[in-house]
């Protein structure tokens, strides 16, 4: 009687163990197939932002930041035939990219963000489409004066969730487009 339990045992014990791994095979695959659609990135990449013209600008990719943001100046809201137009200048004239037309956008928010520091901010953002190597997102785009900071564009992790993975020992992984 002790050996037919102590067999029975055996077997559901080595039932256990294909059941187990069978579930380890299929949640790694899983994973997997999760990671073969990120694209792997540096931690400084260059960034296109075709609707606004820009192109190949180089952004420091940023995993401790949850927005996106880029360097702009003279922003204002005006009432151009009867709606509020969002109007800004971006980069600053020492830019190698720099244009002084202004941006003209007619849907825009004011979203209040908190900066490194713990400062609360008040921004306008915007959505626009974005070009990060081969990959073409649609995404919002926060607008501040990053005039002391090195990098005019700052990508952060909204962005970057489920489709890009970080290698911070590298930069500039992406071939650029315009």
């Amino acid at each position: 009687m002790v050996v037919l339990n102590q067999k029975k045992y055996f077997e559901e014990l080595v039932f256990c163990i294909i059941i187990l791994i069978l579930f380890a095979l299929e949640v790694g695959m899983a994973i997997k197939n999760k990671s073969q659609n990120l694209v792997v990135i540096g931690r400084r990449e260059r960034i296109s932002f075709p609707d606004l013209h820009l192109f190949n600008i180089e952004a420091k990719i940023d995993t401790g930041a949850y927005s996106t943001t880029i360097h702009c100046y003279d922003i204002a809201v005006k009432i151009i035939n009867g709606k509020s137009i969002l109007c800004f200048k971006l980069l600053d004239p020492g830019h190698e990219n720099f244009t002084s037309a202004a941006q003209q956008f007619e849907n825009f928010k004011l979203k209040t963000f908190k900066n490194s520091f713990g400062d609360q901010e008040d921004r306008y953002v915007i959505k626009t489409l974005i070009l990060l190597g081969k990959r073409k997102v649609r995404g919002s785009v926060s607008l501040t004066s990053r005039s002391n900071m090195r990098f005019p564009v700052l990508v952060g992790r909204k962005l970057l969730k489920g489709r890009f993975l970080v290698n911070v020992a590298e930069e500039h992984l992406l071939e650029s487009l315009k």
